[in-house]
């Protein structure tokens, strides 16, 4: 990934760019949760959706897109438990019906520090190779 300056950590604007991100209540994935944008679900429930990622990091890497617009993990309240823990499960389904075989990865990002670029909770499955530790 190329940095600009309009990425940087601790430049004008990325912290312009973060609070952006913090005031913006809709998201792409919200829009593709209601159909708004076209995509081709791997896995669709009344909980969850699961898209593949458009810049795939991995052989194979898909999302798991919560229905409900919690903006990230961290806004989780005691209720989500269900929601959390069915997302997992998704993630275990829809791996093994895409022949992830020999492991895989589930990443969430949360917040900017964590690296996350659409406020809407959803995991990363990445598998298809060796992960290496540390992640990032």
């Amino acid at each position: 990934m190329r940095f600009s300056e309009k990425n940087i950590p601790g430049s004008l604007n990325h912290s312009l760019q973060i609070k952006m991100a913090d005031e913006v209540d809709d998201t792409i994935f919200g829009k593709i949760v209601r159909k708004e944008i076209p995509a081709k679900f791997l896995h669709e429930d009344e909980q969850c959706v699961v898209i593949k990622d458009i810049h795939p990091q991995a052989p194979h890497h898909f999302l798991v897109v919560s229905v409900k617009e919690l903006r990230k993990l961290e806004d989780a309240v005691e209720t989500d438990q269900q929601l959390l823990g069915h997302m997992m499960w998704v993630a275990t389904k829809v791996a093994k019906e895409e022949g992830i075989t020999n492991g895989y990865r589930i990443v969430i990002n949360d917040g900017a520090d964590g690296g996350q670029n659409v406020y809407h909770l959803h995991l990363h499955v990445l598998g298809g190779r060796k992960m290496n530790w540390p992640p990032g």
